[in-house]
């Protein structure tokens, strides 16, 4: 619970800081708004954070070559790239080059019914960071929050998100490995 919490917390200082520079907007009247973001954003990172909690809980995740150091240094440079962008170079494309070297060599195993798998950590990023660009296509097609290119008529999320939720789900991931690998027996061998 105190982490979703914290993924709540964290998201909604984001959010206020991008709506802010102008990044997106939430154009809807509500009674739940702070500095033009409703509160409700904040739920959409705690989700991310709560899916990758409960994975490790569902899918019984286990890694093997995981090198916790490496991957959180990337991670925390990635987030702070998203923020800083606004001012320097945004370096999203390095940054994810040096994320998939982190992560060379990281398996993360998991379970589907009664098999155990197993695929390239980076992989699994990309992954979710597609599904996510998908709901986040749905959403602003429903009104939820608008870019500035969706201020006259629906368009879809530019193909470049799918890659700053892949990215974006690296800090999530690595919040919770952190916490997670300590606590973990090692990942048992995969056919």
């Amino acid at each position: 619970m105190l982490a979703i919490l914290g993924f709540h917390a964290v998201g909604l200082v984001f959010e206020l800081f991008k709506v802010h520079m102008g990044s997106w907007a939430y154009p809807e009247p509500a009674l739940t708004k702070i500095g033009g973001v409703p509160l409700y954003s904040g739920f959409m990172y705690a989700a991310v954070g709560s899916y990758v909690v409960r994975s490790w809980r569902l899918f019984d995740l286990r890694l093997t070559g995981y090198r916790p150091l490496a991957t959180a240094v990337v991670a925390a440079l990635i987030y702070a790239n998203f923020l800083t962008h606004h001012w320097l170079p945004d370096i999203r494309l390095p940054l994810a080059a040096a994320m998939v070297a982190a992560t060379w060599g990281v398996w993360v195993h998991y379970t589907v019914g009664a098999t155990r798998h197993r695929m390239p950590l980076a992989v699994s990023f990309v992954l979710i960071g597609f599904f996510l660009w998908v709901a986040e296509n749905a959403s602003t097609l429903m009104g939820a929050w608008q870019y500035p290119h969706q201020a006259d008529a629906w368009a879809m999320v530019h193909p470049a998100k799918f890659g700053a939720w892949a990215l974006l789900v690296t800090v999530a991931f690595t919040l919770v490995a952190t916490w997670k690998v300590r606590r973990s027996p090692p990942a048992p061998a995969t056919p």
